[in-house]
């Protein structure tokens, strides 16, 4: 491992760490462990990435209607999926600090809490879903094309049904990442991909099933991931062990504590996904192919920032643990550490994807129009993105692992609404831009969330707050 007199002189430890407090023979973390954490985390995140991108543009064979469609329904799930995913977070952070401070049973029951909430919460939303599905969309989306709104009841309606598995899977995921596995979940993700590709392929345009099978796919792929990882969640020899399933009872002290993190999270990804349909809302007033380009734009767009968010979601499993330790200059080295290698990771990645923009269209078989549009909004994400993005994301990743998600929240909600949503919404519908309003807001954003989140890191108020109680530190029962 490099040495750490090494590294203050690249990152000038000073004005970040204390050095001297930092032992480079006994990290939590060696190069090697990280790169066994981090890299399988980008690898899932970038294969889930890649096989939406590859999804839509076997979509967009059946037409500008299906694609726009499935756009659509998508950011609609998406704000409950991350309503899943906020709670799986919860359970990472929780669980990460239990097992940095040694304490296995803690952590057990941290993760039998999760699972239990997460299936409870996705059940109600699936049953919520199937029982409104029509005006949930009508009220998200207003009027659209008949045969927009045919195709999004038919994809929103099999992947509701999907929501349980996928909250299972997530929450599954997070309880081996906390313990530093994550090739295990990549493994899962991978073959599940796989399988929903291979199904789009028969379904779509083996049956002529179109958005249906689609959408029956990725159902499916979903039921795989639940399945597996909570088989192999039974296993003895790995820091969680979840084995008696229907023995799990609720512990209301152990799910405040979870849920003291998630439903932060869990607000601010939803105020996200709320900016981001009230944008598409906007967006959908400009027609099918304005609808078609910035559906694509959006896919490629996170497809170039999938390392970096592959890095930060590895952060919090880093910090966590220095955190549960109580090692926390480490938990500072390891956000500069790591924020430094998503500038690089962010940087090729964008340069990467703008490389394949032009042939993914030429696949995807999209509409010239459509296609020029993209393109001219990937060529402005792949200047700015790697300039401002990473200081927006990824320190925000570390200090909610120490518990400071309150801030995040607050600072998330703010700019979204203040910035995307508000820029998006005046530039389109008073000043008459295309999609590329979507973007300029998105670059506000993330301009704005750097400097607050810089600010909070040097200030190290984030290091002002305790999710392990001192009867749990002492190995206590609550």
């Amino acid at each position: 491992m490099a040495s750490v007199n090494n590294h203050s002189k690249q990152i000038r430890p000073s004005h970040f760490y204390n050095a001297s407090e930092i032992d480079g023979a006994h990290l939590m973390f060696s190069n090697a462990a990280l790169k066994a954490l981090l890299i399988p985390v980008i690898l899932e995140q970038l294969l889930n990435s890649f096989m939406g991108m590859m999804d839509t543009m076997m979509v967009s064979r059946v037409g500008s209607a299906a694609i726009s469609a499935v756009s659509l329904v998508d950011s609609i799930n998406v704000l409950f999926i991350q309503i899943f995913a906020a709670l799986a977070t919860g359970g990472t952070i929780v669980c990460s600090q239990y097992i940095g401070h040694g304490n296995r049973k803690f952590s057990q029951d941290a993760a039998e809490q999760v699972t239990l909430t997460s299936f409870v919460i996705s059940i109600a939303i699936m049953a919520a879903g199937l029982i409104w599905c029509r005006p949930i969309l009508s009220l998200v989306f207003g009027t659209v094309d008949p045969d927009v709104m045919s195709y999004s009841v038919t994809y929103f309606i099999v992947t509701i049904i999907s929501y349980p598995f996928m909250a299972m899977f997530q929450s599954g995921s997070a309880f081996y990442r906390a313990g530093g596995n994550s090739k295990f979940p990549m493994t899962i993700s991978l073959i599940s991909n796989v399988m929903n590709i291979v199904g789009n392929a028969i379904l779509i345009f083996g049956f002529g099933w179109g958005v249906f099978g689609a959408a029956l796919s990725t159902l499916i792929s979903r039921i795989f991931c639940a399945v597996v990882v909570f088989i192999y969640l039974r296993r003895p020899d790995q820091p969680i062990v979840i084995s008696h399933y229907l023995k799990i009872r609720p512990h209301w002290s152990m799910i405040a504590k979870v849920l003291g993190v998630g439903i932060p999270s869990g607000i601010e990804n939803g105020m996200f996904q709320f900016g981001k349909l009230a944008i598409q809302s906007s967006v959908s007033i400009l027609g099918t192919t304005a609808i078609a380009a910035q559906a694509m734009t959006a896919i490629l767009e996170s497809l170039n920032g999938i390392g970096g968010i592959g890095i930060g979601i590895g952060l919090m499993t880093v910090v966590g643990q220095c955190i549960g330790a109580g090692k926390k200059e480490e938990a500072k080295y390891y956000i500069v550490k790591l924020t430094k290698l998503a500038y690089l990771v962010v940087f090729l990645s964008c340069l990467i994807v703008y490389g394949l923009t032009y042939p993914v269209i030429y696949i995807a078989g999209m509409e010239h129009e459509a296609g020029l549009l993209c393109l001219n909004m990937v060529g402005w994400i792949t200047v700015v993105k790697p300039v401002f993005w990473v200081l927006a994301f990824v320190p925000g990743y570390g200090m909610r692992a120490a518990g400071d998600v309150k801030f995040s929240m607050v600072l998330s909600s703010c700019t979204m609404w203040f910035c995307r949503v508000a820029l998006a919404t005046v530039l389109i519908r008073v000043f008459g831009f295309g999609p590329i309003a979507v973007w300029i807001g998105m670059f506000a954003d993330w301009t704005l969330r750097g400097i607050f989140y810089t600010w909070r890191f040097i200030s190290q108020k984030w290091l002002d707050h305790s999710l392990i109680s001192g009867k749990a530190k002492a190995g206590q029962s609550d």
